[in-house]
């Protein structure tokens, strides 16, 4: 169980880091992005002018740091939780699909966060 935690926090926190760096520094190509005036290019089109997407996107990548390293990882899941939960909704209610990608970042956080409830429980009292 600790082995494949690890390899999870390691694939999800590397995910992270990769699209939160690529944001900024541009090393790979980003796809063609929505059609203009549908909703997710409007959703879009107020995050990034007013900065607010560069910001997820530094969270991003503090969490994504946080998830890889085993120590830190549960501090890393309660920054990235809620960004994994917009990235579901945006997919889910705005682009009507939802990819491998997205569903492989949920698996992981969930398993992530299951194998570590014990830790996660006193936050509930």
């Amino acid at each position: 169980m600790k082995l494949a935690s690890n390899i999870a926090g390691a694939l999800l926190g590397l995910l992270f880091l990769f699209t939160g760096t690529n944001y900024f520094f541009h090393f790979v190509a980003m796809p063609p992005g929505p059609p203009e005036g549908s909703p997710p290019a409007l959703f879009m089109g107020a995050l990034i002018p007013t900065g607010y997407f560069a910001f997820i996107k530094v969270l991003e990548i503090t969490g994504g740091a946080l998830v890889a390293i085993p120590k830190t990882r549960n501090f890393g899941l309660l920054i990235l939780g809620p960004i994994i939960v917009n990235i579901l909704a945006f997919h889910i209610f705005l682009v009507k699909s939802a990819g491998a990608m997205q569903a492989f970042v949920a698996v992981a956080a969930a398993f992530l966060l299951w194998s570590a409830r014990a830790k996660f429980a006193a936050l509930a009292n």
